[in-house]
């Protein structure tokens, strides 16, 4: 560029330019001049906003092109594309049926490091579907760390309590994820972008067992039952609404696992993430909720109520009577009573 034009925002390039049917023959640079080291001058000027530039000379101080060029005509390329400034040439790939798209950017790198030791001046960076991969991966740890966290939150406040969101998310999210990916293992499926979003559609599908078998057992510790018989008369009450949800989403996802549909192969992982770790989650969470339950409260008891910072507001944990709204303590209703 020739000259530079900088505003508060954004800079921009002055490019001098002949016009097409001006420079479509290798003879029109006879036409052109250049400026010799002993004649005329160049000045620019701003005004309103945009910029003036003036030449001064005579046509005894311009040299035509043609004195100090020569012409030479090769086969070249009909475009010249180009990144960031630069001279590029875009490589396209696809990928093999066995073959995960991180392997293959990996084996471009390895590649490419080669490359670069002999030519160091060339540089290469991926675009497209491989560039959202890298990136996704990349922030995949935190963006997993930050929704568990916003959803321990959000139990956490809902219930009133540090231990029951570890209750509800330990027992489904684990299994689920360790479900997800041993699914993706057996049928020999790659971790895609797909099976990402499968992961955290996950995060939110399991959750639910959790929160079902918790909700109804709190209700039963302030209507007077102790832990054990309320966890275990919430894990039968809760056991036929937590498989009715869960074949549902189940039965959603099974057509994406069996890959019905335009590109289904694409979609499959997400599929096969969703319904391996539902079925991993169901069957552990069950009889994994219970357990943790218990010793969760165990520890809440006597360790966390020491706290008053830590202390729940459930703090009726072995069936004692609950305080009424007067500050007076009422013993519970027996079951049956109207």
């Amino acid at each position: 560029y020739i000259y530079l034009i900088k505003q508060p925002e954004d800079q921009y390039q002055v490019i001098l330019e002949v016009k097409d049917n001006e420079r479509a023959q290798p003879a029109d640079l006879n036409n052109l001049y250049v400026r010799s080291n002993t004649g005329g001058s160049f000045s620019a000027s701003g005004a309103g906003g945009g910029t003036i530039a003036t030449t001064t000379g005579t046509a005894a101080n311009l040299v035509p092109l043609r004195a100090v060029t020569s012409t030479k005509q090769i086969v070249g390329p009909q475009a010249v594309n180009h990144f960031n400034q630069f001279t590029s040439v875009t490589i396209n790939f696809n990928l093999l049926p066995d073959v995960a798209i991180g392997d293959a950017t990996k084996f471009i790198e390895d590649s490419f490091a080669q490359v670069h030791q002999q030519i160091p001046s060339v540089q290469a960076t991926f675009q497209g579907e491989a560039l959202v991969f890298r990136q996704l991966f990349k922030s995949l740890p935190m963006l997993l760390i930050a929704a568990i966290f916003v959803m321990y939150v959000i139990l956490g406040i809902l219930y009133e309590s540090y231990v029951h969101p570890i209750t509800v998310l330990f027992p489904a999210i684990v299994p689920a994820v360790v479900g997800g990916l041993f699914t993706l293992w057996v049928f020999g499926s790659s971790l895609s972008l797909y099976s990402v979003i499968g992961l955290f559609l996950l995060l939110g599908i399991v959750k639910k067992n959790g929160i079902l078998v918790v909700d109804f057992a709190l209700k039963r510790i302030d209507e007077g039952l102790s832990l054990r018989e309320a966890i275990h008369e919430a894990s039968l009450e809760r056991f036929r609404p937590i498989m009715m949800t869960t074949l549902a989403a189940l039965m959603g996802a099974v057509p994406l696992a069996l890959g019905f549909g335009h590109d289904a192969s694409a979609r499959r992982p997400l599929g096969l993430v969703i319904v391996g770790g539902l079925i991993f989650s169901q069957m552990i969470t069950l009889f994994v909720t219970p357990v943790i339950y218990l010793w969760l409260e165990w520890f809440q008891e006597h360790v966390l109520d020491r706290v008053p910072f830590l202390r729940s507001a459930h703090m009726h944990h072995q069936g004692e009577p609950k305080p009424s709204g007067d500050g007076e303590v009422r013993e519970p209703m027996p079951a049956g009573a109207a």
